[in-house]
């Protein structure tokens, strides 16, 4: 019995190997219902999605729809588009035109946003 099992289960891995092989040689398409980002292509929006889940320490369905990312389903993606805006806007209102605030910039990793130092250790 274990002989099959040992058999159908070493059968089976070759499938999966090219079963993935075949999902990554296949192109991705660009991402839709974007209302807040610039950026149009797979890797620009893949590379600014990691720049959010760094400043707040979350993974992609903190604010998506599992395999759906273009869905509205999950409330936290409008609030991330707020969040969005408001960090825009105040990016916008420097002279240099550099990006000077993030969301890292007030959550420092965290889904909540720091809105006071630590406390420093007594002693």
């Amino acid at each position: 019995m274990r002989l099959i099992f040992s058999i159908a289960l070493l059968a089976s891995l070759p499938l999966s190997a090219q079963d993935k092989q075949e999902k990554l040689a296949k192109p991705q398409p660009n991402p839709t219902n974007l209302k807040m980002l610039k950026a149009t292509t797979r890797p620009e929006v893949v590379q600014i999605m990691r720049t959010f889940t760094a400043g707040l320490g979350t993974q992609c369905n903190y604010c998506h729809v599992q395999d759906n990312f273009a869905s509205d389903e999950n409330p936290k993606k409008e609030t991330a588009r707020h969040m969005i805006q408001m960090v825009q806007e105040i990016n916008g209102k420097f002279p240099d035109g550099k990006m000077l605030v993030t969301c890292y910039t007030c959550h420092r990793g965290e889904t909540q946003p720091k809105t006071a130092p630590e406390p420093k250790p007594a002693g």
